[in-house]
C-alpha cells in the first residue's frame, strides 16, 4: 500500500448560528423560497436557507444546498460552514473542524 499526505489547502469558513442568537450573520441566509411557492423561486447550490419549525420543539431547520448532485445537508448551530477550493459550501461539525483546521494569517 502506498501512503499519501493531503495537501495543505487554505479554506474560508464561518461559523454558523440561526436566527436569534447574538452570533447570527444574517448575509449567510438566502432569501430563495425554493420551487414549491408561485411563482418558482429557485435555490441555487450553496444557498444556505430556512426549512421548517420543528413540530414540539421551535426550533428551525436550516439546510445547505451542497451543489452538483442537489443535495441538501442539514446545518446545525454551531458548525461550520466551510468554502471549499472551488467556491463549493458545505457544513462541518465543530470538532471534526478543530481537528482539522487552523487559523491562519
Amino acid at each position: 500500500m502506498v501512503k499519501f499526505r493531503k495537501k495543505p489547502v487554505i479554506v474560508e469558513a464561518k461559523r454558523w448560528f440561526p436566527v436569534g442568537d447574538e452570533r447570527h450573520d444574517p448575509s449567510m441566509l438566502s432569501h430563495r423560497k425554493g420551487n414549491a411557492v408561485d411563482p418558482p423561486d429557485y435555490r441555487k447550490d450553496y444557498d444556505l436557507y430556512r426549512v421548517s419549525e420543528m413540530k414540539g420543539y421551535g426550533d428551525d431547520i436550516y439546510m445547505i444546498r451542497t451543489g452538483g448532485s442537489n443535495s441538501d445537508v442539514q446545518v446545525h448551530p454551531g458548525d461550520w460552514i466551510i468554502t471549499g477550493i472551488k467556491g463549493e459550501k458545505y457544513p462541518c461539525k465543530p470538532d471534526i473542524f478543530a481537528a482539522t483546521y487552523e487559523a491562519v494569517d
